[in-house]
């Protein structure tokens, strides 16, 4: 009976699923992408195969921990779980076919429900007859799920793919002429010459609009390797991060745009506004030093949205603009050359991006990185070991800070102006996700936490009106399929393969026995 009941349950959730992917217009999104790429005719294709994953994965949750015996056994309950979810959605899908062919106009309460959606599910069929053919594939798909889970389990795929990836690289190490090279002294460092080279010629390559975009993706690189001190070195939850960057940004507007007649050069107002963002961080860690957890996050995000608020208010209107902002703003010269485009700009912030990547790797072989790291396992043990924790916290909190203000400063002088929207709570939740997702205390899980993040949402520019969705269920899937992130850290890695370990005392009795 609990075999029926997970199968069940399993059916009505990827149901319930699929029901809200038609309701929100995911359906036709996917078939018009898909159509687009492949050149299709169609865009049925493309809005099934969204449907049908979702009910493959239904049947593949009923094979749950691969707790199942038999291959027969896996089969019946993937069924199951295919006739729930078939019923529920058949049944949805032919009474808005209905509903649509009558003439009724559903679009007054469930907007996405246009002609052409239904067209795309009901395969241009009579309600009743698209109805029983959706069981039937609903169905099929969830016993399919089961045996690819089944099977997936039996024969442990995933391990040996990792095995055949682990055996192939240390045949490439095992290689004469590649063992020579590492062999030598000075290897590391031509590897890390060749891919600056590689970088720095990218400009060149790439056009406009791709130097603009990978520009914003390494200004979020910085912004992420500072945060990475303090969430993902430190252990300290911070939500308010945008109020540094745009401590920043508003520093080097006002030195620099002609409106406030102060007129400085940018690489005077740089080292200003990382100084101010950095003493900012001092002064917002000295009175929550003894909090953790989610009251220093609250504490943090109340500071955020006091730095926003005030700089759209009318009290600072004078120095911030308001909620207009500040046009105009300056931007760096190198020999009385002006930088203001963004095939210029992408080599400061690659040097930017260089230097950050420098600082975090000398911080955490020094002493005070194994201090913060000894911090974020346990506050108090670290405590009573000698660590003294108030003086790492601030210094946490403002080397955070000082990245978070030289990524403001580049971000506004290239974009020549600064508001009050560029530094939304979204802003500090966005580089939080990258972190979490890239991997916590990771630097190159920095980097490709920020490509994903800000980089996929430029090339998919049809999925930007669900940006927040797929935010949300990125952070889900990413949080059951892989917490440690795309490229976690090598200590990180290896404290959560040491919780998966079953204690021995935990052991039911016939395992510890061996009976």
């Amino acid at each position: 009976m609990s075999d029926i009941r997970s199968g069940l349950k399993s059916g009505l959730l990827t149901g319930l699923i699929n029901t809200f992917i038609v309701l929100l217009g995911l359906t036709a999104l996917a078939g018009t992408i898909i159509a687009d790429w492949f050149d299709l005719p169609s865009q049925t294709p493309g809005a099934w195969v969204l449907l049908l994953m979702v009910a493959l994965w239904g049947g593949a949750r009923t094979v749950g921990d691969w707790q199942i015996k038999s291959w027969g056994q896996a089969l019946i309950d993937g069924l199951l779980a295919g006739v729930a979810q078939g019923l529920l959605f058949g049944v949805f899908t032919g009474g808005m076919s209905a509903l649509v062919n009558s003439g009724a106009d559903v679009r007054k309460w469930l907007v996405q429900i246009y002609p052409e959606t239904m067209d795309l599910l009901t395969f241009g069929l009579a309600p009743v007859a698209a109805a029983l053919i959706i069981f039937v594939v609903m169905t099929a798909a969830g016993g399919m799920g089961a045996l690819l889970a089944y099977t997936s389990g039996r024969y442990h795929w995933r391990a040996s793919v990792a095995n055949g990836w682990r055996t192939a690289r240390h045949r490439f190490a095992a290689v004469p002429p590649v063992q020579s090279f590492m062999a030598y002294k000075y290897s590391q460092y031509i590897l890390y010459g060749v891919g600056l080279l590689l970088l720095l010629g990218a400009p060149f390559v790439l056009g406009q609009y791709w130097n603009y975009t990978l520009g914003t993706v390494g200004i979020y690189v910085v912004l992420g390797l500072g945060l990475n001190i303090v969430v993902g070195m430190t252990g300290l939850l911070n939500l308010g991060y945008a109020a540094f960057f745009a401590i920043g940004a508003y520093t080097v507007a006002i030195l620099t745009a002609p409106q406030y007649n102060i007129m400085w050069s940018f690489w005077v107002a740089l080292p200003i506004g990382i100084v101010l963002a950095t003493l900012t961080g001092v002064l917002l860690s000295i009175p929550v030093l003894r909090m953790r957890g989610d009251y220093l996050a609250i504490v943090t995000l109340g500071f955020g949205e006091i730095i926003r608020i005030l700089a759209k208010s009318d009290a600072l209107i004078e120095f911030s603009g308001g909620p207009r902002g500040i046009r105009a703003v300056g931007g760096p010269s190198i020999f009385g050359a002006k930088i203001n485009n963004e095939f210029y700009f992408m080599y400061l912030i690659l040097l930017s991006i260089v230097l950050a990547i420098f600082v975090t790797i000398r911080l955490q072989s020094s002493r005070l990185g194994r201090a913060w790291m000894a911090m974020r396992e346990d506050e108090d043990v670290a405590q009573a070991m000698g660590v003294y924790t108030l003086k790492y916290k601030v210094l946490s909190f403002a080397i955070g800070a000082a990245f978070a203000g030289l990524g403001g400063v580049i971000f506004a002088s290239r974009n020549k102006f600064t508001g009050p929207e560029d530094f939304t709570l979204l802003v500090s939740v966005n580089v939080l996700c990258l972190v979490i997702i890239g991997g916590m205390g990771s630097i190159p899980g920095v980097i490709v936490g920020a490509l994903v993040l800000k980089g996929l949402p430029e090339i998919l520019r049809q999925l930007s009106d669900y940006r927040i969705l797929a935010f949300g269920a990125l952070l889900v899937v990413m949080m059951i399929v892989r917490p440690e992130g795309l490229w976690p850290a090598a200590r990180r890695r290896l404290e959560l393969a040491e919780h998966d370990i079953e204690p021995p005392g935990e052991r039911a009795p016939e395992q510890a026995t061996g009976g």
